[in-house]
């Protein structure tokens, strides 16, 4: 068994942006995009958007989509994914993409694949890249990690890690929100509690760490942008017609 699938989480409600996986960008729903860029992914033998709203499913089967009705209980996109997971016993590997990065590149999640079937040592994989200004990781919405010398996770954070000392000399690693599950992995993940780092932080992917499991970090020259507010699709939709533009003018 050495099939891959990804899995993409679709909530309704959000605090900050309700109906977020369908709102229009440049004339597609935010979700279909998210899947679109997904299906160039050539190490993926299946995606699933996995969601508990009629709504969103029934406007992903209009697109092509295949989907999975979840309970509408999970606390997080990973307990979702973990149930679509527990009734497709065919796979191996699984991605976790998050539905809100509709730039996502289909080579990162090629990547992750290609690291879990080449090394059985590790359980979950995920991924992160330099900040393009520095001073943005000071913000608490931007998640920081440090990593070791052979790639593993020592520690995620809200907060600008490592410490500046000599600010010349810091490299602030940005995670983007991507991961890689062995399968045994991700149904063992969802039933640990959350633990002390994970509550304080609110930062799920502490949880693996809590109880010891190795999480390597694919590094990557640049990330790609989420859409976390009205605002964010608003500069998105700029993006992508000054790109549109800069197409035709070629």
């Amino acid at each position: 068994m050495n099939k891959a699938v990804g899995i993409i989480p679709a909530r309704w409600s959000s605090k900050r942006f309700p109906g977020k996986p369908l709102h229009l960008i440049a004339g597609k729903p935010l979700l279909q995009r998210v899947w679109e860029r997904c299906r160039h992914a050539k190490n993926l033998d299946a995606l699933i958007i996995a969601t508990d709203d009629m709504r969103i499913a029934e406007a992903a089967f209009d697109w092509g989509a295949e989907v999975a009705l979840t309970s509408p209980r999970h606390q997080s996109g990973t307990d979702r994914v973990a149930e679509v997971v527990r009734n497709a016993k065919q796979f191996a590997f699984v991605i976790n993409i998050q539905g809100d990065e509709p730039l996502i590149d289909p080579y990162l999640i090629d990547r992750l694949v290609e690291k879990l079937r080449s090394d059985r040592k590790i359980d979950v994989v995920t991924a992160a890249h330099p900040f393009e200004n520095p001073a943005e990781a000071s913000s608490p919405h931007q998640v920081k990690v440090v990593v070791d010398a052979t790639g593993r996770a020592l520690y995620f954070s809200r907060a600008a890690i490592p410490f500046p000392r000599d600010p010349s000399k810091i490299r602030y690693l940005r995670h983007q929100g991507i991961y890689g599950f062995r399968r045994d992995a991700l149904l063992q993940f969802v039933k640990w509690k959350r633990g002390p780092l994970e509550r304080a932080e609110s930062l799920e992917q502490l949880r693996a760490l809590e109880n010891g499991v190795i999480v390597h970090v694919l590094l990557t020259r640049h990330g790609t942008p989420g859409v976390d507010t009205p605002t964010d699709a608003e500069a998105l939709e700029r993006k992508l017609a000054r790109a549109k533009g800069r197409t035709r003018l070629r």
